[in-house]
């Protein structure tokens, strides 16, 4: 088990990793706005997302506390958002030919 000053400092830099990473989706988006490239469609699914991540982030965190597991909660909300600020930065890079 992991003490708890090493699972805060995980949590810690998790949480940093996710500023850095939605910090770099962020820009994407904005330069396919600037060049054109379906900004409708895209700030509609990055509304979508944002509602559903939310709602799933809300229902991992009351999974954990049904558990007995409350203090997993906020890493497993934010390992939630990182999994799916991942996967918006991969389908949103530019494909290499």
């Amino acid at each position: 088990m992991k003490s708890a000053m090493n699972a805060f400092f995980e949590l810690t830099a998790n949480t940093a990793r996710l500023s850095m990473e939605a910090g770099e989706v962020i820009g994407l988006r904005v330069f396919q706005a600037a060049v054109g490239v379906a900004a409708r469609d895209e700030v509609q699914l990055m509304i979508t997302e944002k509602a559903k991540a939310a709602l799933d982030a809300q229902f991992l965190i009351a999974k954990s506390v049904m558990a007995g597991e409350p203090h997993l909660a906020p890493a497993r909300a934010v390992a939630l958002y990182r999994r799916r600020v991942q996967a918006n930065r991969r389908r949103l890079a530019p494909k290499s030919s």
